[in-house]
């Protein structure tokens, strides 16, 4: 009978070796504690040459994308599936899949994409122990502990602007009772969103001067609820 430990007895023999992973790093920006891919591989390295366990990762789907950050820049979204085959010496294997998301706003996104892929899969191969589920668990930080700003509502033009307060006009209504009840707090802070909803009710909304107008049709100024309905 072979001495050598079979896949399923060398995780158990790492696992053993192995202990808690602290959340030991800070985002400096939002102000949480994080664990680094970096822990993951100092925790486990000893642990993997002492029961001659190693680990190969394929990539086995991949997507890309584009977005915008809420100042105008630029990311690289990138989502992998990742397929990884854990070995031991007796040539006996396990494989788990994951999925890693990272974004950049260079050419490392996927690079982190993977790296958040390894220490999940290691975390649940292995049952690392971890703190309870917190902040940092659910925020989108990038596994070198960048952290990029979400997209924000696209402000509304000057030019959406003008129309807006054109069709006030229009329809005899101010400009604030409008606002209010599309849920903009004032001109400055209209989004294209608010755009749109106010032009949908200016759609089904006629010219002051040309009808009496059903007072359902059209909110008096102190409504808050959506005009034009």
């Amino acid at each position: 009978m072979s001495d050598k430990k079979n896949i399923y007895e060398s995780i158990a023999a790492v696992m053993s070796e192995i202990g808690y992973i602290g959340k030991d790093k800070v985002n400096q920006q939002q102000k949480f504690n994080y664990r680094g891919v970096d822990d993951v591989m100092n925790t486990l390295n000893p642990a993997f040459i002492k029961h001659k366990l190693f680990m190969v990762p394929e990539v086995i789907e991949q997507s890309r994308e584009r977005r915008t950050t809420g100042k105008g820049g630029e990311l690289i979204y990138s989502v992998c599936k990742v397929r990884y085959t854990f070995f031991a010496e007796d040539g006996s294997s396990i494989h788990a899949v994951v999925i890693g998301e990272g974004m950049d706003s260079g050419d490392k996104a996927s690079n982190k994409a993977m790296a958040v892929a390894f220490k999940y899969a290691c975390f649940q191969v292995f049952c690392i122990p971890t703190e309870e589920m917190t902040k940092a668990d659910a925020a989108p930080v990038d596994p070198d502990g960048e952290v990029h700003e979400p997209s924000r509502p696209e402000p509304a033009s000057e030019a959406m602007k003008r129309t807006f307060v054109k069709e006030c006009d229009r329809i005899g209504k101010s400009k604030g009772s409008i606002l209010k009840a599309i849920g903009c707090p004032s001109m400055e802070a209209m989004t294209v969103d608010h755009f749109k909803t106010a032009m949908e009710g200016f759609k089904r909304t006629p010219d002051a001067g040309k009808k009496e107008l059903d007072p359902a049709m059209i909110p008096p100024d102190d409504t808050c609820g959506l005009p034009f309905k």
